[in-house]
């Protein structure tokens, strides 16, 4: 395929240089990403450019994922308001073994346009300050530098010059893949443009050399909240950090207005695939259908057919009718996901061992229910349930009830929930 026509019909160009089209469909080359190592994992933000580098590696070409282990020590001003607190190399060393066992999921490092992943400390670490400033330094004037946005939007904030020098940082990072690994390209957000072109105009001056850009549009969601972002935070791609059933739910409930967009930049799909599938949701959008193929692929590609399968009965234990068994298959991450919030109280698994009345689990053990008579009213009207299984005021509770070996759902009616936990 030809990438630029693949990335402008899925709404994915913001700015590209002239000739980078021309480029692309003369020869093969390798393009890359950078990734920020602020945290242990990528966050859905990340699945932008991420995209960029599988669609570059389905168009022929060879992708380079970019860990910023160098620049991760400086931190970029581009989009933030104020700097940010610097790493230390421990920490650094950790959040890239995380990253790098995720990008691997999306890219296929064998083969003849196979990917690679880079740590741009690894060339930074033999420079001293004054061999970069007098090799790298001279190459770009003051007033080049003061152009950019990233600089220019905090001038009155206040810009260190450790902040101030990182364009010259990520600028020699594309000198060096473009010296060493036939690095032709550079690809990111609209906010790094500035970042970019400076590693071009890098280029020309030290090598008399070409090299190209190309940015996709910052995504911003249609009620004008920012993309990647739930109430409670990012939406990570580490499952020890959002769950799989949360990760689900945030792409099914996405806007009608914005579920198209979605489809074209974060799934596969071919545009025929993808406009059969926005008839579909046409036609009857309360199926929300549109939302449903899209959190359903997402699902699979960070995570797993099984944790998608997951996050479908955690769906079903929150939203529909439920069973035991439909409790004990979800992982433990999905059923604290679906109760989050929902009061606990711990309980020894020595005394659920020997046995707890329902009536004395209801009201003495857990404050539940305030008396034991609302406990045998609410149970002789069929009201209560245990890990949504109706219960009489016979059920005695013990380890079988356990799920995931440490947790008991109590529930009264449809919405009141309570969870033991055997410690």
């Amino acid at each position: 395929m030809k990438l630029v026509d693949e990335l402008k019909w899925r709404g994915m160009i913001h700015d590209i240089m002239p000739g980078t089209e021309e480029l692309l469909n003369s020869k093969k080359i390798s393009g890359y990403v950078g990734f920020d190592p602020t945290a242990d994992s990528l966050h859905i933000g990340n699945l932008v450019p991420i995209m960029l580098l599988v669609h570059l590696q389905r168009a022929g070409h060879n992708p380079i994922a970019l860990i910023g282990g160098a620049t991760g020590m400086v931190g970029d001003p581009s989009g933030k308001s104020e700097e940010r607190n610097l790493l230390d190399s421990d920490t650094l060393a950790h959040n890239i073994a995380g990253q790098k066992k995720q990008l691997l999921k999306f890219l296929d490092f064998e083969g003849e346009n196979k990917a690679e992943l880079v740590n741009n400390y690894d060339w930074f670490k033999e420079f001293d300050f004054l061999g970069f400033i007098r090799d790298v330094g001279k190459h770009i004037t003051i007033n080049y530098m003061m152009s950019k946005d990233s600089v220019k939007t905090r001038l009155e904030t206040g810009l260190s010059f450790t902040e101030f020098s990182y364009q010259l940082v990520q600028g020699y990072d594309f000198y060096h893949l473009w010296k060493n690994k036939n690095c032709m390209l550079q690809m990111g957000g609209s906010d790094q443009w500035g970042n970019i072109t400076t590693g071009t105009e890098l280029i020309r001056r030290m090598a008399g050399g070409k090299a190209f850009a190309l940015t996709t549009p910052l995504l911003k969601r249609s009620d004008g909240k920012k993309f990647g972002k739930s109430e409670a935070g990012n939406i990570w791609l580490d499952k020890e950090k959002t769950s799989p059933f949360t990760f689900y739910q945030y792409w099914l409930n996405v806007a009608d207005n914005d579920a198209g967009k979605m489809m074209r930049i974060f799934t596969l799909k071919t545009e025929e695939e993808i406009l059969a599938i926005e008839k579909e949701h046409t036609e009857d959008p309360g199926r929300r259908t549109l939302q449903k193929e899209l959190a359903k692929d997402i699902t699979i590609r960070v995570h797993s057919q099984e944790d998608f399968d997951s996050a479908i009965l955690a769906s079903k234990v929150l939203f529909g009718k439920s069973t035991t068994e439909d409790l004990e298959a979800i992982s433990e991450g999905d059923f604290l996901s679906i109760f989050e919030g929902v009061q606990q109280v711990k309980i020894s698994k020595e005394e659920i061992e020997s046995g707890i009345g329902i009536v004395e689990a209801l009201n003495e053990k857990t404050g539940f229910l305030k008396s034991n008579g609302e406990a045998r009213r609410d149970l002789k009207q069929n009201a209560i349930s245990v890990n949504k299984s109706k219960v009489n005021d016979q059920k005695v509770i013990n380890t079988d009830d356990l799920i995931n070996g440490k947790y008991i759902l109590l529930q009264k009616g449809k919405k009141n929930f309570f969870i033991l936990k055997a410690v």
